[in-house]
């Protein structure tokens, strides 16, 4: 994971983004990088922070794109279908889901999503329309849509 200084994550948006593959970037502010370390090196569990690199520093885009995950991806949404008012929680699996932000049903945003693992989220549906809804989580590293993935009795 990147960091501030701060120790404040930095997410893949806040660089720049180009059309043009591989061209050089302007790195804007100090960017940090956190490794973990634990019983396995004799020192207490924690981890570390050291600076990766140094506010003007010129890196190809390539760079700036292996310091970040792929997009996640969602495999199940479970249970599939749900009334109409809404109010069902679902649990959605796939991967790299730690990052979600937030879920759609069709056009409408879920409620109380809470992050389980990298692997499973869960999250309440809103009211909707009947009818099978795309669902789409969204992440920093780009929004996932799983096609059709909830119907409204």
């Amino acid at each position: 994971m990147l960091h501030r200084e701060d120790g404040t994550l930095i997410k893949r948006s806040a660089f720049p983004a180009s059309a043009v593959p591989d061209v050089p970037m302007r790195i804007t502010e100090d960017v940090y990088e956190s490794k973990p370390y634990g019983p396995g090196d004799g020192r207490a569990e924690g981890s570390r922070r050291h600076l990766l690199y140094q506010a003007g520093t010129i890196i190809p885009q390539s760079e700036i794109d292996r310091l970040f995950a792929p997009a996640a991806t969602v495999a199940t949404v479970s249970p599939a279908t749900g009334p109409a008012a809404g109010g069902t929680t679902v649990t959605i699996k796939g991967t790299r889901l730690a990052g979600v932000t937030a879920v759609t049903f069709g056009a409408n945003p879920g409620t109380e999503l809470k992050v389980v693992s990298a692997t499973e989220l869960r999250v309440k549906t809103p009211a909707g329309t009947a009818g099978a809804k795309d669902v789409v989580v969204a992440a920093d590293s780009g929004n996932v849509t799983k096609t059709g993935g909830f119907t409204y009795a």
